[in-house]
């Protein structure tokens, strides 16, 4: 480890990711798990870091940067926001040290949308933005789609965000599937891919009308009373009929010449592009790990080099 030059981490409300990295951005040991914000407020920010630090060997006093929620008022140390619109630079001028700590451990901020009709907030995602656009993207409009939870969808212009909105696309898919009547519809659904018809047509019909969506929810129920819907093509018309929705509202106040840039990764990145496919709407891919990481690495050398 005599390559180590910082450490990177992405530090969210439910996981905890770390990269120990050497100067030129090489990763030389990694770590995973889900001590994320929610347990560290519990173990304690420096006892998490500092194990996770230990089971790499990594050597001491190297310099930390992170991102995340670990930046919350709730977190470790509040890092604040950078109201938008803002260049994704400005984020880096916003790092915040943590204090009382004998090692260099910076917590990135997050980017604040005030508008008193459209108040928006991210935290970690920003990071995600560097890192993805920095390179390829400094002209141009972009509408940049994060799935997730919460998912975020970021317009950005000549590396300027100009504004975002946040989805509760994620949350109210786990609170609609487990705690209303629609449970009993998909209580026994097995694991789908967007491929899957009912899930394409779902995120078609969606965008579409997306004024009618609490009744296309209904019809997840009466569906498969009526006419034999299986429980996991009534999962998959859901999760289409709320990603159809996401990307309704999404589309309706962005730039018609914004180019969707996705960035996500494993099987709810895969839905994205399969509902993306479905609409014709042209995108292309960057992977979140990467992206976050990269975020990280130039967060990196703007402080330290």
């Amino acid at each position: 480890m005599a390559d180590a030059a910082f450490v990177a981490v992405d530090w969210g409300t439910t996981s905890f990711r770390l990269w120990l990295m050497s100067k030129s951005g090489e990763i030389l040991g990694e770590r995973r798990s889900s001590e994320g914000m929610t347990t560290a407020m519990r173990t304690g920010f420096p006892e998490v870091l500092a194990s996770h630090l230990a089971a790499l060997s990594a050597p001491s006093g190297l310099p930390v940067i992170i991102c995340g929620m670990a930046g919350a008022r709730q977190g470790w140390v509040e890092a604040g926001y950078v109201d938008v619109p803002a260049d994704l630079s400005d984020v880096l001028k916003g790092a915040v040290r943590v204090p009382g700590q004998a090692d260099d451990i910076r917590i990135l901020p997050g980017l604040a949308q005030r508008a008193t009709e459209t108040p928006d907030v991210m935290r970690g995602e920003e990071t995600q933005l560097l890192g993805a656009l920095s390179a390829d993207y400094r002209t141009g409009d972009q509408l940049v789609c994060m799935p997730g939870t919460h998912s975020k969808w970021v317009s950005v212009s000549n590396l300027k965000v100009t504004g975002f909105s946040t989805f509760m696309t994620g949350e109210l898919f786990d609170v609609i599937s487990k705690h209303s009547i629609l449970s009993h519809a998909v209580s026994d659904a097995e694991a789908f891919t967007g491929d899957l018809p009912a899930f394409r047509a779902a995120v078609s019909d969606s965008y579409a009308n997306p004024q009618m969506a609490t009744n296309r929810l209904f019809t997840v129920r009466s569906g498969q009373l009526l006419h034999g819907l299986s429980a996991t093509d009534a999962k998959a018309k859901l999760s289409g009929t709320m990603i159809g929705l996401e990307i309704a509202g999404a589309h309706s106040t962005a730039p018609k010449s914004a180019k969707v840039v996705l960035i996500a990764s494993g099987a709810l990145g895969a839905l994205y592009k399969a509902a993306f496919d479905a609409l014709s709407i042209n995108f292309v891919t960057i992977d979140a790990d990467e992206a976050v990481r990269h975020g990280l690495v130039a967060a990196a050398h703007a402080i330290w080099h």
